[in-house]
């Protein structure tokens, strides 16, 4: 199995890591009591097959912190419809939908006071009991930007123009698997900033989150990043064959492949779909292409540039980029060889000295692969 997508070149650096405000209820513990006022109690007792879930389980499942669930609960009413006294909070299925229509609102650039009170509203049979009531000293605040104790909206941006995308809304529908708010938060990052943006400010830190989860806890989280990775390629490949329209610079075309036993292809496919927004011609031989197919296909189409991915040292072939660099064609005096580009952490700091370069972001490898065309 692949390993997670660490994706150190080719991106930004991950944002840091979001702080707790002086205000938070107290550690991230799935069932901490005394976080949150005892709602009344309620003879509606939980039926036998719906056990409820703590609240930690609930925010693993929204994709957000027990510490916003808590929140939402305080400030919004949004609490357990039940809750037998002495006894952990426990959330039922209907509960649980009401906190998804809050996730999929607050995703969509609406404030948590508005979104609680909309996802309320859509879910009558939620009870509300008195105990749920946002406290008077603490009511829901105002439209404005959210605090750092709340799932932020998919961007910081005033009204208008619309919220801009942000990757941390991302990761939380992936980590719901809500395959459709994902495909559309891919969709709307793409329009808003272009393909080289998207990727480096949203796609590949969502990627990166989705990696580190499935790194810290085995496979656990394979499914998310499994989900992710097939969205995100899906969008890469509709932006390549839509921009199929944009006139193509005349010359030999970019090679794109991973090298043999590279498994990893996603940031290739970032590559081939910023090369199309440009007009950029080329070539995608995507995952671990064997060496005799590489020079066949470099002989065979005359390129540019080739462009050889790796994500580990393992598949970081030097005697192969040094075939590649020292191969030509043509007739004798006219002979004409392709600029070798290398991505990807398997390459080291340096890469290898036969490389012509070692692109260190999406732009910059898009930047050289259009200066190795013939003017």
């Amino acid at each position: 199995m692949p390993r997670p997508h660490t994706l150190p070149t080719l991106t930004t650096p991950p944002a840091p890591p979001e702080t707790r405000p002086a205000s938070s209820p107290g550690p991230d513990t799935a069932d901490d009591p005394s976080a949150v006022p005892d709602p009344a109690p309620t003879d509606d007792p939980a039926p036998a097959d719906d056990p409820g879930l703590p609240t930690g389980a609930v925010a693993r499942q929204l994709g957000v912190s027990p510490t916003t669930v808590r929140s939402w609960e305080r400030r919004y009413g949004i609490g357990p419809s039940r809750h037998e006294p002495g006894r952990h909070r426990r959330w039922h299925s209907e509960d649980v939908s009401v906190l998804e229509t809050m996730c999929r609102l607050t995703a969509h650039g609406l404030p948590p006071g508005e979104a609680a009170r909309t996802a309320l509203a859509q879910h009558p049979g939620h009870a509300q009991h008195p105990g749920h009531a946002p406290r008077p000293a603490d009511p829901p605040e105002p439209d404005r930007a959210p605090r750092p104790d709340r799932t932020p909206p998919l961007a910081a941006a005033p009204r208008p123009p619309a919220p801009r995308p942000g990757s941390r809304g991302l990761a939380a529908a992936a980590l719901r698997l809500d395959a459709p708010e994902v495909a559309r938060l891919l969709g709307a990052a793409v329009d808003a900033l272009g393909t080289v943006r998207a990727w480096t400010e949203v796609m590949a830190p969502a990627l990166r989150a989705a990696g580190r989860r499935w790194a810290a806890d085995g496979e656990r989280y394979v499914e998310v990043e499994h989900l992710l990775s097939w969205q995100v390629s899906s969008v890469l490949r509709a932006v390549a064959l839509r921009a199929a329209a944009v006139p193509v610079r005349p010359g030999p075309p970019l090679l794109l492949a991973a090298m043999p036993g590279e498994q990893h292809s996603l940031p290739l496919e970032a590559v081939a779909a910023g090369a199309a927004e440009r007009g950029l011609p080329f070539r995608m031989l995507g995952a671990s292409v064997p060496a005799r197919a590489l020079l066949d296909a470099q002989r065979r189409l005359g390129p540019s540039a080739v462009l050889l991915w790796s994500q580990n040292a393992q598949t970081a072939d030097h005697r192969l980029v040094r075939l590649l660099a020292e191969s030509g064609w043509g007739h004798r005096g006219a002979r004409t060889a392709s600029a070798v580009l290398v991505a990807g952490p398997g390459w080291g700091p340096s890469g290898p000295p036969s490389a012509a370069a070692l692109p260190r972001s999406l732009a910059g490898a898009l930047d050289l692969a259009a200066r190795a065309l013939p003017r």
